[in-house]
């Protein structure tokens, strides 16, 4: 999957793949990597968008089509669910910090700029208006 995520990764593929069971699989993936895989392939969809937004001048659309989306409404809706900004914010507001990050360590930059998915996204929009019936279960990621 990270070596491709711009492909659809159904859990039916990936189980049959792996030899076991849709549910078994699931299930697995989650206790292994704490998120399901539709989250998973999210998050590395989502950093490598972050990551092509900084290092090329590629436009937003054809960024979106490189990473696996094809709705350029959906990327962007999800991109500013997921990191707080737009793609073009993300990418200006990268492009006048960028010379800060050059003193400090690669993995550091990357966890920092990983994105959170251990909630739905869906679950982040209703947080931001307000409605706090839940309590919050994210955890900080780090380097290693």
């Amino acid at each position: 999957m990270d070596a491709a995520s711009h492909e659809a990764w159904p859990v039916a593929r990936l189980a049959r793949v792996s030899g076991v069971s849709q549910a078994h699989f699931a299930r697995s993936f989650k206790d292994a990597f704490g998120v399901p895989p539709h989250r998973y392939l999210l998050t590395r969809r989502i950093e490598q968008a972050a990551a092509l937004l900084r290092d090329s001048d590629l436009p937003i659309t054809e960024i979106a089509l490189q990473t696996g989306w094809s709705s350029l409404g959906t990327f962007g809706r999800t991109f500013r669910d997921v990191t707080g900004k737009s793609p073009s914010e993300l990418r200006a507001w990268q492009r006048r910090t960028a010379h800060r990050l050059e003193v400090v360590p690669h993995c550091f930059v990357s966890a920092a700029q990983r994105p959170n998915l251990t909630i739905a996204v869906s679950e982040k929009r209703r947080r931001a208006t307000g409605d706090m019936g839940a309590p919050d279960n994210a955890e900080e990621g780090s380097c290693s």
